[in-house]
Parts: structure tokens; C-alpha cells; sequence
């Protein structure tokens, strides 16, 4: 049987969602439900865009191809909801990509198998009076960027470099805004 992944948006190549050319990837669905949360049209569970693992695939080998990209991030919604997210991961890395995960989860709640399938990953809730002013991304202080492989280490540096606020904008069937939050 076939792995599906419910996703509520893809931008195949960004420089504001982590290191390098990246493709993220926006899971629908949150068990979470973070105050403040950045994403809220995000939270419900419920179908948005179902893909097969070979079709995503495709699409993040299309990515690298056009785009020259490093990497993968998982975004959300919560992305340790879906199902094949170890497997995905797998190939993702079998093509010679890298994988950040950022979730609301702490690495220790997290499963074995989405620990070992990634490479970098940013935990904890989301806590709207502990706004992260410092590193860029990162939503609030109490989130850790825990490294599971090497891969990444040499460019955590990337999380704390000030840089000029920086916002993609996404037209397809909607308009999708990404990037740093503007107040």
C-alpha cells in the first residue's frame, strides 16, 4: 500500500524556510492548536490536497533538478501527523536531500523512526509570549534546534545571522505567504 500525505501547500524552492535552496513542504492538520499560531488556517484536520509518496517525490525531484536545491523542510500544521513521514523522509535522503522538521512536539515525544529519518529538527509548542526575537524562523525561545545528524550543524549559524525580514509569495489556486512574520 501506497503512502499519502495530507498537504496544504508546496513551494519548490525557498531561501526563507531554512539553510540553502530548499523545497517546503506545509502538512494540513495540527493537534496542537498553539495561541498565536502563525498558521491557523493550518489546524483543522481535514483533507486539503492528498498526494501518493510518488508523486510528491517526483515533485521534490523535479525541484532539485530545476532549482538546484539542498534540502526538504516539514512545515505545518503538524507534519508527525502524517502517517509515512519515516519513509518519505528515507527517500527524500536517498536522493541526497536534506530533511528539517519543525514541529510541535519535543524530540523526546517524538517517535523513533521520524527521529532517525531527519536531519535537523526545531521542537517544542509554540508559546506566544516566549516570541523568538534573536533566530530567524524559530517561533518562540523554549524551541530547540536539536541536530540528529551532521548534515546541518556547519549552518546553524543561519538561525542566528540577522538578516533583512524576508517574505515569498506563492499564487496558485490561493495566495500563499511565507517567510518571516512583519508587525
Amino acid at each position: 500500500m501506497s503512502c499519502e500525505f495530507n498537504i496544504a501547500c508546496i513551494n519548490r524552492c525557498t531561501e526563507a524556510e531554512g539553510p540553502g535552496k530548499r523545497l517546503a513542504i506545509w502538512f494540513q492538520g495540527c493537534d496542537k492548536h498553539c495561541e498565536g499560531c502563525c498558521n491557523p488556517e493550518l489546524l483543522a484536520i481535514r483533507p486539503a490536497h492528498i498526494i501518493s509518496i510518488d508523486a510528491l517525490l517526483r515533485v521534490i525531484s523535479e525541484a532539485k533538478e530545476e532549482f538546484g536545491i539542498e534540502g526538504v523542510t516539514y512545515l505545518g500544521g503538524e507534519p508527525t501527523l502524517q502517517q509515512g513521514l519515516p519513509e518519505l523522509s528515507a527517500k527524500i535522503k536517498g536522493v541526497g536531500l536534506g530533511v528539517i522538521l519543525f514541529t510541535g512536539n519535543t524530540v523526546e515525544e517524538l517517535d523513533d523512526k521520524i527521529r532517525s529519518s531527519v536531519d535537523m529538527i526545531i521542537d517544542g509548542r509554540f508559546e506566544d509570549g516566549k516570541v523568538d526575537s534573536e533566530r530567524n524562523l524559530i517561533g518562540s525561545t523554549n524551541q530547540r534546534i536539536v541536530h540528529m545528524t551532521g548534515r546541518y550543524r556547519s549552518h546553524e549559524d543561519w538561525f542566528y545571522t540577522l538578516r533583512p525580514k524576508l517574505m515569498e509569495i506563492n499564487i496558485s489556486d490561493r495566495l500563499f505567504i511565507t517567510g518571516d512574520y512583519l508587525n
